[in-house]
């Protein structure tokens, strides 16, 4: 049976199982990594048997790939909704930083799963995985700032690549702040404070300034 027949017979089942195998399959890669993952206790926990499993896919890493595109597909959907809104950036970018906030709380394992991702220590995989998932967020954020250069809504000696790039890594940060363990405590740290009990319009409005002053203030001419 080849992967396409694989994934024609898991199309054909309910969305109701389908669902459940790709939240459990989620859990599981999310909270201990490929490498221990167990493809036996994904197929219990999801109430089928393991040669169904294997009748689904061909192998733990195209369960592993097809959980990695289920949860992309959210955070990429929630993404393109905000930046293709006429917002100007700043505007997008509140919204971005509440929907993030949320999406940590509600969606905790997409995230822990992100995390695992940018832990992968196979070279080839994470490559591949790179290009699958960062592609198309990098794509929304240059647009973005692009048009909004063009429209003179951003300082003129912006470049919208590396202004991508460098957004995308402080909402990865933040979510993996609200998910993940290291940078969990790593934020108790600096602020002295559990993320549980900060107030989360502080976080938004605080990184909102840093953003602002990142995409708004020009340097100015020395007098010297």
């Amino acid at each position: 049976m080849n992967l396409n027949h694989h994934k024609e017979a898991f199309e054909r089942i309910s969305d109701e199982r389908r669902e459940r195998i790709l939240e459990i399959g989620i859990e599981e890669f999310a909270s201990k990594g490929y490498e221990k993952a167990n493809i036996n206790i994904i197929a219990r926990n999801a109430g089928i048997s393991i040669g169904l499993m294997y009748k689904y896919f061909a192998t733990k890493e195209d369960l592993f790939l097809t959980c990695i595109t289920r949860g992309m597909r959210f955070l990429e959907n929630t993404l393109e909704e905000l930046m293709q809104s006429r917002d100007k950036l700043l505007v997008k970018a509140e919204k971005l930083l509440r929907a993030a906030c949320e999406l940590s709380m509600k969606n905790a394992n997409y995230i822990r799963l992100y995390n695992e991702i940018t832990a992968e220590k196979d070279g080839k995989r994470a490559v591949m995985l790179a290009r699958q998932v960062e592609t198309s967020t990098s794509r929304i954020y240059i647009t973005a700032i692009a048009q909004a250069l063009a429209c003179g809504d951003v300082r003129q000696d912006l470049d919208p690549r590396l202004f991508a790039f460098f957004l995308d890594n402080l909402l990865m940060t933040l979510q993996f702040s609200f998910t993940c363990e290291y940078y969990r405590e790593r934020l108790k740290i600096y602020t002295g404070v559990d993320v549980g009990k900060l107030d989360e319009d502080e976080i938004v409005n605080q990184l909102l300034k840093f953003i602002e002053s990142a995409f708004t203030f020009e340097k100015q001419p020395s007098n010297f």
